[in-house]
């Protein structure tokens, strides 16, 4: 990488960064429109480690920048304080050699036309190399109503919550058990990338936790569909489902379809339809379902207004992986901690239960209705279940084990960080009538 490069890197993670934190973009979003755009994987990596690591740790950053900013910073000094994130993720975070982050940020002012604040982004920045940025207290990333709930629901874990969600997220593969058993997939990936930390566990059968960051390009048959990335929270849903052989499933909120090409690998013969609101998300699961090499039907349409589009037959099981919070999976979308309002909740609420009342009209009596959540909120998920059960007299749930998690009300709640999993939330229910 050369100098004008590094400074064009740092001054696109700063863009993306004012985008998130100032002006209310989608981190995944931006970083989908900038990094097709750099030709070097290593710049592709390096932009999306900075803006992750300076999202975790913004507050303490803001907190640097109280303390050594003759100026408070304000509306308009957006970019340049995401500048300033972004040179202190380097230096603090990502352990980058001090020289070159320095150098390649201050030259990045220039590339971002503030010549004239170069001077103190290069003083600002020593400053955080001699000194240190303050300590980590990971709870005060979260706004106070949110924090406030998190303590109310898991008073005994909420540090444990805070601290885990602060951390960068192992990387999770789903083996493709269609086209080779994990065993000789991670004997495989040893082999293609030697020194690598990844090992299989024996709570999820087709998963493999990758400790060491790697590259998706890197991996072994990724193009060809025999490996993708899917936590291994997430893959406990095609468990927690189990489907009979080759029944009829509904996927109601499908995309981007990681669990429906799961179920799929596991069982080519289920019919199984994939459901989304949205096309261009449906797009994605097709995409998705084409790469690993399995097929099913797919439909633009609300899984909540089944008099459109159903067809009057029902499902042996439907898996609901509901809208929701995202609080489960802020290690890997940090920016929920920006974005979410109070106000969010209650009409995740709603829309939560219109799903579930929708879906069970198309389940056949003795199917399953899995609901499940990345949530870790109980409004969203204990208590939203307790809700259906009292007024649907022919549902009733069905326990799940500890692989998935601590039993909350009639479900199961995996917490952020724990077996390196994302947080988590399974309820299955099924509904009488059956044999």
């Amino acid at each position: 990488m050369n100098p004008g490069t590094g400074a064009a890197v740092r001054a696109l993670a700063a863009q993306i960064l004012d985008a998130v934190a100032h002006r209310g973009r989608s981190l995944k979003a931006e970083l989908a429109a900038a990094l097709p755009g750099l030709d070097d994987p290593r710049d592709r990596s390096l932009t999306e480690a900075i803006c992750f690591s300076a999202l975790r740790q913004r507050v303490r950053y803001d907190e640097a920048l109280r303390h050594w900013m003759q100026k408070p910073l304000g509306r308009r000094d957006g970019e340049l304080r995401a500048l300033l994130w972004t040179g202190f993720a380097q230096i603090d975070a990502l352990q980058l050699p001090a020289h070159a982050a320095l150098s390649a940020t201050v030259e990045a002012a220039r590339v971002l036309k503030r010549s004239h604040q170069a001077g103190m982004v290069n003083a600002i920045l020593r400053r955080a190399q001699r000194e240190g940025l303050p300590a980590a207290v990971p709870e005060l990333a979260w706004p106070e109503w949110l924090r406030a709930r998190v303590r109310g629901d898991w008073a005994n874990r909420a540090e444990d919550i805070f601290a885990a969600s602060a951390e960068a997220a192992p990387l999770w593969l789903r083996v493709n058990r269609a086209r080779t058993p994990v065993s000789d997939y991670l004997q495989r990936l040893h082999e293609a990338l030697p020194g690598l930390s990844a090992q299989a566990t024996p709570l999820a059968a087709d998963a493999i936790r990758v400790d060491t960051p790697v590259a998706v390009a890197a991996l072994p048959g990724f193009t060809a569909g025999e490996v993708s990335i899917q936590d291994g929270a997430a893959q406990l849903v095609a468990d927690a489902l189990a489907p009979a052989p080759g029944a009829r499933v509904l996927d109601a909120c499908a995309a981007p379809g990681g669990k429906a090409a799961h179920l799929l690998e596991r069982d080519a013969g289920l019919r199984l339809l994939a459901l989304d609101v949205d096309g261009r998300r449906l797009q994605r699961v097709r995409d998705t379902l084409a790469r690993v090499g399995v097929r099913a039907q797919s439909q633009v349409a609300d899984a909540a207004e089944p008099s459109i589009w159903w067809d009057g037959q029902p499902f042996d099981a439907i898996l609901l992986d509901a809208p929701c919070s995202a609080t489960g999976i802020v290690r890997r979308q940090p920016d929920v901690l920006l974005h979410r309002r109070p106000e969010d909740i209650v009409a995740l609420r709603t829309l939560q239960a219109r799903l579930l009342d929708a879906a069970w009209t198309l389940l056949r009596p003795g199917g399953a209705l899995l609901y499940a959540t990345c949530s870790i909120l109980k409004d969203e998920n204990e208590r939203q279940i307790d809700a259906f059960l009292a007024r649907t007299p022919d549902a009733r749930a069905e326990p799940l084990d500890a692989r998935f998690g601590h039993a909350s009300g009639a479900g199961r709640q995996r917490l952020p960080g724990e077996d390196g999993m994302d947080g988590f939330f399974y309820a299955r229910l099924i509904r009488g009538g059956g044999e």
